[in-house]
């Protein structure tokens, strides 16, 4: 009910804007912690399915074999969506917005139950130069990683909310204020 879902792709900026949003006193429920606090707690059965519960090792794996990145996104993904809707059944109570980030929130299709989307958004050749800089990869590999994922215009066109930053942190700063008043 007072949930929005915070998205984007690779190197769009979302978790800085999600860290703006914190600074503005909301409540994040992040999926990545999620996950990363699922495979510890199920680190023996992924060793035993993957050969690895080490998140390189275990990311290597999955990058590289389609079967086996659906094979563990079924064995976390229904224990991720859990967690996520038990934190979101506690903040529910304060009747106050607040944001699930979810980086693969349209490429998973799982979450029928949130209805606003928020998409932070940059332009494509943006999104892969800064990734490029950030992880010090190649153009190749980058563009690689980024075709992993839908499209940045398809999510930006089927989101409530589009937060653009295409420019510096003071202009993302700007369009989370007003994004925020839009909200509000």
């Amino acid at each position: 009910m007072n949930a929005i879902i915070l998205t984007g792709s690779i190197a769009t900026g979302k978790s800085t804007v999600a860290n703006l949003l914190r600074l503005y006193g909301f409540s994040i429920i992040d999926a990545d912690t999620i996950a990363h606090e699922q495979l510890q707690k199920h680190a023996h059965e992924i060793q035993q399915i993957f050969g690895s519960a080490d998140r390189k090792k275990l990311r290597e794996i999955v990058f590289n074999n389609k079967e086996k990145r659906q094979q563990l996104e079924q064995f976390l993904h229904p224990k991720i969506k859990t967690e996520i809707l038990a934190q979101a059944h506690e903040l529910e109570k304060y009747s106050v917005t607040y944001f699930i980030d979810i980086p693969l929130y349209f490429e998973g299709g799982n979450y029928n139950e949130f209805e606003k989307v928020a998409v932070v958004y940059t332009p494509k050749d943006i999104q892969l130069q800064r990734l490029i800089k950030r992880d010090k990869i190649t153009p190749s590999q980058a563009q690689q990683i980024i075709d992993l994922q839908m499209d940045i215009d398809q999510k930006a066109q089927q989101a409530t909310y589009v937060i653009d930053n295409s420019k510096d942190l003071a202009h993302l700063q700007r369009e989370v204020e007003n994004f925020i008043n839009t909200i509000k």
